[in-house]
């Protein structure tokens, strides 16, 4: 496809499909929020809701507006994601979220980890940036900053997050930490002004951080570490490696780097992207892998061969993003080898959106779904967002 042809699709994509399918068949126009638990036709199969989801729709929607300007459905649905996570995710008794709740908001589970926070304070800060709410910008503020404590001493007052393994015997640190973090630090450096220079200098400290998950012998990132910075390859989950995590963090630190205007740290997150790439890639079904052992050796997770909608919208947004940064051709086309699988095998022509789960050899799991706790209204719009704004400028 010639990149006119690309632009045309991804746009299309966006408008027409994807993000009317989630207003249409995932809001919830009495209890606020939004479902995300759909079958492939959009039918809800479950009426619990992830606090992370209601984030990541929030802050998707503020964007789409921040984008491409005012549209009343869009702010409707971000507006009440907002709501409902204000009114109904926040644990009064130590600040932190939970991580499913009720239709009606009723608390469920609470994790370990802070992912539920990270997206609160996406949310609140495009919030503030699309409506200039300023008790927006002030939740963002606190939440993020809520976030680096909980991230600098996760067991002390009032986090206590008891850690995965017992420390005395395997004390380990997990790569998805400082890089969500840096995400959330990026966005927060391009519209929150004032701070700029605080989260330039934490994104610094994070991308030292994410660095000591690399492995030095082959330049690919492990998932986890022990707390003294050493790996742990005698134990299978020590020497897991997934190409995708790694393939969304290169993006991330090239965004970093062009924020920062940090070119050695470009080259770094393309090298990383590559090395992420041939390891993950199936030569034999085409796609990245979900899982796999940094020494070839066989992997736990039963899920490890198989291929997930958020890798490979990664994928796409990666190759899109270091064309732009670099002008390289060959970014081009990856970019249209990974975009080109992904509507092959993910995408829905007949009810529309996309397959989160495939097989190995590209076809959709049974029952197919369209979304679920962990997918909804994010990657995928985040993908052709990105790529919508790139294209367009190439046309």
């Amino acid at each position: 496809m010639e990149i006119a042809n690309l632009y045309q699709h991804v746009k299309n994509t966006l408008f027409n499909d994807v993000a009317p399918f989630w207003i249409k068949y995932g809001a919830d126009n009495k209890n606020g929020g939004i479902y995300t638990c759909l079958d492939r036709n959009g039918n809800i199969y479950s009426t619990d809701k992830g606090v992370w989801m209601q984030g990541r729709t929030g802050y998707t929607y503020y964007n789409l507006i921040n984008e491409y300007g005012y549209n009343s459905s869009w702010m409707e649905i971000a507006d009440s994601c907002s709501k409902f996570l204000d009114e109904h995710c926040i644990d009064q008794q130590d600040g932190r979220m939970y991580f499913t709740v009720t239709a009606e908001g009723k608390p469920l589970r609470k994790r370990r980890y802070f992912f539920s926070e990270c997206f609160y304070v996406l949310i609140k800060i495009l919030q503030y940036k699309v409506k200039k709410d300023d008790e927006a910008l002030f939740q963002a503020r606190k939440y993020y900053d809520f976030l680096m404590s909980m991230y600098a001493d996760p067991a002390s007052d009032p986090y206590k997050i008891t850690p995965k393994t017992i420390a005395e015997t395997r004390e380990t640190r997990a790569l998805g930490g400082p890089m969500i973090l840096l995400n959330i630090t990026n966005v927060l450096i391009e519209i929150d002004s004032v701070n700029k220079e605080k989260y330039a200098c934490i994104a610094k400290q994070l991308i030292k951080d994410i660095f000591t998950f690399r492995h030095e012998k082959t330049g690919l990132m492990l998932e986890g570490r022990l707390v003294d910075g050493s790996f742990y390859f005698d134990s299978a989950t020590g020497r897991i490696v997934n190409p995708g995590h790694s393939i969304e963090l290169s993006w991330f630190l090239a965004d970093t780097a062009h924020l920062l205007g940090d070119r050695e740290l470009l080259k770094q997150a393309e090298d990383i992207f590559i090395k992420a790439y041939n390891f993950g890639k199936d030569e034999e079904f085409g796609g990245i892998l979900y899982f796999k052992d940094i020494e070839g050796k066989p992997v736990e997770a039963y899920e490890h061969d198989m291929k997930l909608w958020w890798v490979h919208t990664e994928a796409i947004t990666a190759t899109i993003k270091f064309y732009d940064y670099t002008g390289d051709e060959k970014y081009l086309s990856m970019f249209k080898e990974f975009y080109e699988y992904a509507n092959k095998h993910f995408a829905d022509p007949e009810f529309g959106e996309w397959y989160g789960y495939l097989r190995r050899d590209g076809r959709p799991t049974e029952p197919a779904c369209k979304g679920h706790t962990y997918k909804g209204p994010f990657h995928l719009i985040r993908m052709l967002v990105e790529s919508e704004k790139i294209l367009k400028k190439y046309i």
